[in-house]
């Protein structure tokens, strides 16, 4: 969640309108508000896109507004909270890891466009008669994931197939700046949109 004060720029603005004007300026400026809180919204899935490797449509679009109101001059940009979950080592650091559990990682197995397992992949794989979940003792050292038992064919004999490596999560290396890229975004765009509000607001007054 992201919550920034533009208190300063609404009283400079009331300063300059006269006492008609200055009526029109608590709907001006939720409308700047929620305009803001827009722009601060696709900066922000811009910059998953851009920091994240192929982040999914999920995950882009967790960024959610609360918006303002006249009488509530206030708009929140919050991440969703599933989302929010996973997203936060991106933030402010720590181990990538999902649920406490084991991150999985694609081998023999196919991935979607985002180059993630589908759901319920695992449990699916496991239930076939020639698959099976656990360690296996290989050159490399002892690997834990899901198997696959290959039959002989011409000039191959029969053997393991690794499907899906589960490996300890690792420490998150990319740095979303959430607050920094809201910050910048708000402050490169509040005023004019609280300008065009109210110039709108007084050419429609009544």
């Amino acid at each position: 969640m992201l919550t920034l004060s533009v208190r300063s720029e609404i009283k400079s603005v009331a300063r300059a309108l006269d006492s008609l004007a200055r009526k029109q300026l608590p709907f001006a400026t939720a409308q700047a508000i929620n305009a803001t809180a827009t722009g601060v919204k696709e900066a922000e899935q811009q910059n998953m896109r851009k920091v994240l490797d192929a982040p999914t449509p999920f995950t882009v679009n967790a960024v959610a507004i609360k918006r303002a109101t006249k009488s509530n001059p206030v708009a929140l940009v919050y991440v969703k909270p599933v989302a929010a979950a996973y997203l936060l080592p991106y933030e402010i650091g720590g181990p990538n890891k999902l649920n406490s559990q084991a991150l999985l990682k694609p081998v023999g197995a196919k991935v979607n466009q985002y180059g993630n397992l589908p759901r319920n992949l695992v449990k699916r794989l496991s239930s076939k008669p020639n698959v099976f979940v656990g360690k296996v003792q290989t050159k490399g050292g002892l690997v834990d994931g899901v198997w696959q038992r290959t039959k002989q064919t011409r000039g191959k004999r029969a053997g393991l197939k690794l499907m899906v490596k589960f490996e300890d999560a690792h420490e998150a290396k990319q740095r979303l700046d959430f607050r920094g890229v809201g910050k910048r975004t708000v402050a490169a765009t509040f005023r004019g949109e609280l300008d065009k509000a109210v110039a709108k607001a007084i050419a429609t007054m009544r």
